[in-house]
């Protein structure tokens, strides 16, 4: 399911030397062009992402154990939010997306390239380890990579957002129509299209908005929140599906007509907000241990689901002592564990040619490109 928003997915993560950070007067991500400045990197961003990317990994790690209470009530509460931050954090970054080849070939290298990769790798891990009936193709995404595919397709709808009057509104609308009727898997289309407020909200934020996250009247009120939230996920755990926050279901196959399901889908896009501010809130805004991390999340993301897969596979979840409270925490550690030491400098070496291929073989010389 998942995941993340990653160092080239989300745009340089900047600001210039006559602006200043977002804990003091947050900069856009991109300056003027003409504009000659010395660029540093704001430190609130990269932390954001890191924690939301050891949310993600920790919630993979326990979802084989959602038959104990506890672990379904986590895992609830967390694909609440954590996908609807790396979202927002990358549409709030693709504010100034153009169509020059500098940006094309980002696409195709940090998106395209990596989602043929380890899509072809995750449902051969799955056929071949898993024994699974999986069918090898590019129009299915399979297990966590649809989310590149969905940032591709979102970016490339930027100027649009960035032109019509009510682009948010116009999203939601989007959003709940596409749980009015069975969508195609293909592409993972449901999904893309229920998400996309999310991106078109970041599209929106601008550095102010940041700011007034904080603002210590709203920082008091971030940890009440995600301690209700918990709360809500532990009484609704038990009585709502999982599809819920997957975000790919229609009403229909969710076992509910469309007035329940609209309400049920707008109930979930304003928590999910609310969440998604709570914890940025809670985001160090200084420079922490964690910082540089935060640059390192799309291997975490792409590359945490093969232990997570292979440790189904050989079943290694069936241990009972895991399906107790203490062994879902236990594995929730593991999950953070594994974040980090996916963001250690020799497994980046050893994966870079999948993650962040550069392929300069593959493209025109930017002057050429241009004519």
């Amino acid at each position: 399911m998942l995941c993340p928003v990653m160092p080239g997915m989300v745009g340089s993560v900047t600001t210039s030397a006559a602006t200043k950070p977002v804990s003091q007067s947050a900069a856009a991500p991109e300056p003027a062009q003409g504009a000659r400045s010395v660029k540093t990197r704001d430190p609130f961003y990269d932390n954001a992402k890191f924690l939301a990317i050891v949310l993600v990994v920790a919630g993979h790690a326990i979802e084989a154990l959602r038959d104990v209470p506890s672990a379904r009530a986590v895992y609830l509460f967390l694909y609440m939010f954590h996908m609807p931050v790396f979202i927002v954090i990358a549409g709030y970054f693709s504010r100034g997306f153009p169509s020059s080849s500098d940006k094309v070939r980002k696409l195709l290298t940090q998106l395209v390239v990596p989602f043929v990769i380890f899509q072809l790798a995750y449902m051969a891990l799955a056929k071949v380890v898993g024994g699974r009936d999986v069918n090898l193709t590019l129009l299915d995404p399979y297990y966590l990579v649809w989310f590149l595919l969905a940032l591709f397709a979102w970016r490339l709808s930027t100027p649009v957002w960035h032109r019509i009057r009510w682009p948010l509104g116009v999203a939601v609308a989007i959003s709940v129509v596409a749980g009015l009727q069975d969508l195609p898997g293909v592409l993972e289309t449901g999904r893309v299209l229920s998400l996309l407020p999310f991106f078109v909200l970041g599209l929106t934020l601008r550095p102010e908005h940041f700011e007034f996250l904080r603002r210590p009247a709203i920082r008091a009120l971030a940890v009440p929140v995600m301690l209700g939230g918990l709360v809500v996920a532990y009484w609704a755990a038990p009585r709502m599906s999982m599809e819920w926050v997957f975000w790919r279901r229609s009403n229909d196959y969710l076992a509910v007509d469309d007035l329940t399901g609209t309400a049920m889908r707008l109930a979930m896009l304003m928590a999910a907000i609310i969440l998604t501010g709570a914890f940025l809130t809670l985001v160090p805004t200084r420079r922490t241990w964690f910082t540089a991390l935060g640059t390192t999340t799309m291997y975490v993301y792409l590359l945490h689901g093969v232990p997570v897969k292979l440790s189904g596979y050989f079943g290694w979840y069936d241990h009972p002592v895991l399906h107790t409270t203490l062994g879902a925490v236990a594995v929730g550690v593991a999950g953070v564990g594994l974040a980090l030491l996916l963001s250690t400098p020799p497994v980046r070496r050893l994966a870079r040619w999948a993650v962040e291929p550069r392929m300069a073989w593959a493209f025109q010389p930017r002057d050429r490109a241009t004519r």
